[in-house]
């Protein structure tokens, strides 16, 4: 038998080299809210501009569509991707100036990046239907 490295998902006796940990959602978070945000995003502020582009009554269809439940979902949705996208962003640039990288740091800011991204949606929600 040789001792060369396996790959991480590969089985080395009866244990993996590696175990899920927070940081690999974040991450899984991170490039699927990125791709959100650039497709559904995008269709959305094209949407959006399109609409005010055509005149009012395309403008009121518009708004008339952004209040309703499956508006309102796809709109909470878009801020919950922006935040988290936004959060897990910060706490790459932290570790890429070569900061946070101890083991209960990283940790710590994996679960705590998406849980402030809740928080400042539900913030940010609570201005725009408060007002």
């Amino acid at each position: 038998m040789t001792n060369r490295p396996l790959s991480p998902h590969l089985l080395d006796g009866a244990r993996l080299h590696w175990k899920w940990g927070p940081h690999m959602l974040v991450s899984i978070l991170h490039r699927a809210t990125g791709d959100g945000l650039a497709l559904v995003g995008l269709a959305v502020l094209l949407w959006w501009l399109g609409a005010l582009a055509s005149g009012p009554e395309a403008y009121a269809q518009f708004a008339e569509l952004a209040v309703t439940i499956p508006g309102r979902v796809v709109l909470i949705g878009l801020s919950w991707a922006l935040f988290t996208h936004l959060m897990s962003g910060l706490r790459h640039f932290v570790l890429d100036i070569g900061a946070g990288y101890e083991l209960a740091t990283n940790r710590f800011w994996s679960i705590a990046a998406p849980l402030i991204a809740i928080l400042l949606t539900a913030g940010f929600w609570a201005l725009i239907l408060n007002k």
